[in-house]
């Protein structure tokens, strides 16, 4: 039986969000320039969306390009623009042919023009796509999110639109970026870093994390496959004891 055989479709996360790390090491251990390694995480894009949605997964966020990586050298920076413009138009016809939705994540109003209006033609395009949603996270960082989110509840209140006493996780879940996306079961993350590096930290309270030693580049079907295997061996208990679980579980059979 394959890896992917052995995975139980009934019990899929609705969620997956990936740090898509390593790319830098896996160019350096080739004695190639760190864009190198961007261009072949291109192939673990693309693999890993086309597991995703054989499976039936309906949602996958990348994490794509973070608020820090503008400090990066400036030559690497703008290698990466043009490599997400030349790849989201390369991807389009792929997005529609197996009808799969492009969403973003963060300030794309930061990105430069070409960039952002590529993006945004792609979201256009697929809007209507219903199969899977695939989210790039540009320009994303978790604390410039919930900044952002206080501030617009802020000016609700001041405004009097909203009242103090009502705001709730839901209020606040509401003024994310990730507005109308269900929080990730499952986060994954390559190439053996143990941290979440400013990630979905609001929408990761109860996300089961996964850490592997494969570097991005080299990232492959069979790797998702055994992170989602992973996942479907663990008990998600959302702060009840095992013995709840169990007993809900029995209780819904």
């Amino acid at each position: 039986m394959s890896t992917k055989e052995k995975i139980n479709v009934s019990l899929l996360p609705e969620h997956v969000a990936i740090i898509m790390d390593g790319n830098g090491r896996w160019a350096t251990s080739h004695g190639r320039p760190r864009i190198f390694g961007h261009k072949n995480g291109v192939t673990a894009v693309r693999e890993v969306t086309e597991a995703a949605a054989e499976l039936g997964i309906k949602y996958l966020t990348l994490y794509a390009f973070s608020t820090e990586n503008w400090s990066r050298p400036r030559v690497e920076i703008d290698a990466l623009m043009g490599l997400l413009l030349e790849t989201v138009g390369n991807q389009l016809s792929t997005l529609q042919k197996n009808n799969i939705r492009l969403q973003t994540i963060g300030d794309i109003e930061q990105l430069p023009p070409k960039t952002k209006k590529a993006l945004e033609n792609a979201i256009l395009q697929t809007k209507d796509n219903t199969r899977m949603c695939l989210i790039l996270a540009l320009n994303y960082s978790s604390r410039w999110e919930i900044v952002e989110a206080v501030k617009h509840i802020s000016h609700k209140v001041k405004a009097g639109i909203l009242k103090e006493e009502d705001i709730n996780d839901e209020i606040f879940s509401a003024h994310l970026t990730t507005a109308n996306i269900p929080d990730p079961e499952l986060m994954i993350r390559t190439s053996g870093e143990y941290r979440i590096s400013n990630y979905l930290l609001w929408q990761s309270a109860y996300t089961e994390l996964y850490f592997t030693n494969v570097l991005w580049p080299d990232f492959r079907k069979e790797d998702f496959y055994n992170a989602i295997l992973d996942y479907q061996g663990r008990e998600r208990r959302f702060g009840k004891t095992g013995e709840q679980v169990a007993k809900k579980t029995i209780t819904s059979i």
